[in-house]
């Protein structure tokens, strides 16, 4: 069996680092790697993942050292040293982080000592060769910097404030919709989300986080060094739990969030009654036209395991759908995979989806052949169909192969382009059954 992945749905490290850098206000990257690196991986990110943007200092204008082979034989410090005064000096920003990339890394430059050397002009070094992981260990890799370098430590915890962590700039394109929908969510209940990345966000009030009594981590694979940061620098403990899609998941997060914040539950049973009833007010008037020209599909996900069981849940318990067949492409711990397919059990369709691990495209698109019967050019054949397919713009194909619908949500998404959508909460998934079902009724 190969070893490498084609058509990877994941940067390395530096892309994660680099697009996260990007969603923070006034925020500039200091690149310390050979030339190329930085703007074929700002790219990536500002074209596949519905058309984002470079944000305030990315793509081209990312400064970057831009070592060549003579500093990888006696080392890059000194450009990178070049490289920050130069950036201070014609950039304005609230805030400068050093980056690194798999050469300087190689060599042993001490590019975080040197980062250190102007932390009274603002700036942090944060170590994110790629081969540190993929772009989720980028991500946490520059939140943990943060929280540990930029937080101030607070004795007095706010009880109405948790920190949201897990939506990652870029890897989620809907990041900024879904951050929007599940912060207004919480502030009916009373409860301030700090985002990092939300509306109205900014350096100085990053320096604020550690007012939080409580984070919430929504991805079990992104966030998770970051919580468990909050919680050892700052005394912040942590939760985990899946990205709120629908009535059904919304109320489980409004509940485990009143649970933890002690919030009382006549508040939480009001909103909750307000939003369901708005929600439903909507989607009935679809019921009957998706009964009469009978719109239920097999469902298959290509996801991350961020997406793949909020998905599901959704299309199931909501749409009536069929689960047939969920790939996921970020959960390496066996531990951890056992876990979260038991999270399938939940749902209340008889069916079942079958549940796989698979990083690797090709395998993948395999192990869906292999769940139907084929046909043997048998009388009567029972395929695999109406289906619809919910995954990236790689599943574009695979999806014309079986007269499926399909929608794509994980990254990456280049055949779409996203500005404040979202899909969280109880507003965003009537977004989520616009999109699904106008896909469906597009060619009429």
């Amino acid at each position: 069996m190969s070893d490498f992945i084609e058509r990877s749905k994941f940067s390395c490290a530096l892309g994660g680092a680099l697009s996260t850098i990007a969603a923070i206000p006034k925020a500039v990257p200091i690149v310390h790697a050979s030339g190329g690196c930085a703007a074929a991986l700002s790219g990536t990110y500002n074209l596949s993942a519905g058309y984002r943007g470079v944000g305030y200092c990315g793509g081209n204008m990312i400064p970057t050292s831009n070592i060549s082979q003579s500093n990888i034989v006696f080392g890059g410090e000194d450009k990178l040293v070049g490289q920050i005064e130069s950036t201070i000096k014609y950039l304005k920003g609230d805030i400068y982080i050093v980056v690194t990339g798999c050469q300087t890394e190689m060599i042993g430059d001490d590019s975080v000592g040197i980062a250190d050397r102007y932390r009274d002009q603002n700036v942090i070094g944060v170590n994110t060769p790629g081969f540190l992981g993929n772009t989720l260990r980028g991500y946490d890799a520059i939140l943990s910097a943060l929280v540990k370098e930029i937080v101030e430590k607070k004795d007095e915890k706010d009880s109405r404030t948790i920190n949201l962590l897990g939506i990652v700039p870029g890897h989620d394109v809907f990041y900024r919709g879904n951050i929007a929908y599940l912060t207004e969510l919480l502030g009916k209940i009373g409860v301030r989300a700090n985002t990092f990345f939300g509306d109205g966000e900014s350096v100085e009030k990053i320096k604020g986080y550690g007012d939080a009594s409580l984070s919430i981590v929504l991805s079990e694979t992104a966030g998770q060094i970051t919580a468990k940061t909050f919680e050892k620098v700052h005394g912040i403990p942590y939760v985990t739990t899946e990205l709120p899609i629908g009535p059904k998941a919304s109320e489980r997060f409004l509940r485990l969030v009143a649970e933890k914040l002690n919030i009382e539950k006549d508040i939480v049973d009001k909103v909750i009654e307000e939003e369901t009833k708005y929600f439903y007010s909507y989607l009935e008037r679809i019921v009957d036209v998706a009964s009469d020209l009978d719109f239920q599909r097999y469902v298959v996900t290509f996801t991350d395991s961020y997406y793949a069981y909020p998905l599901v849940d959704f299309v199931s318990e909501e749409l009536g759908w069929i689960p047939h067949f969920v790939s996921i492409n970020d959960l390496q711990d066996k531990t951890k995979q056992e876990t979260y397919t038991k999270k399938f059990e939940n749902i209340s369709s008889r069916t079942k989806p079958q549940v796989i691990y698979e990083d690797k495209v090709g395998l993948a698109k395999k192990k869906l052949r292999a769940s139907w019967p084929y046909n043997n050019n048998q009388k009567y054949y029972d395929s695999l169909g109406p289906l619809f397919i919910i995954g990236s713009v790689v599943e574009r194909d695979l999806a014309n192969d079986y007269g499926a619908g399909f929608l794509t949500v994980a990254f990456p998404v280049s055949n779409r382009a996203v500005l404040n959508k979202g899909y969280a909460g109880f507003r965003g998934a009537l977004t989520l059954v616009e999109d699904l079902l106008s896909n469906l009724v597009a060619a009429r």
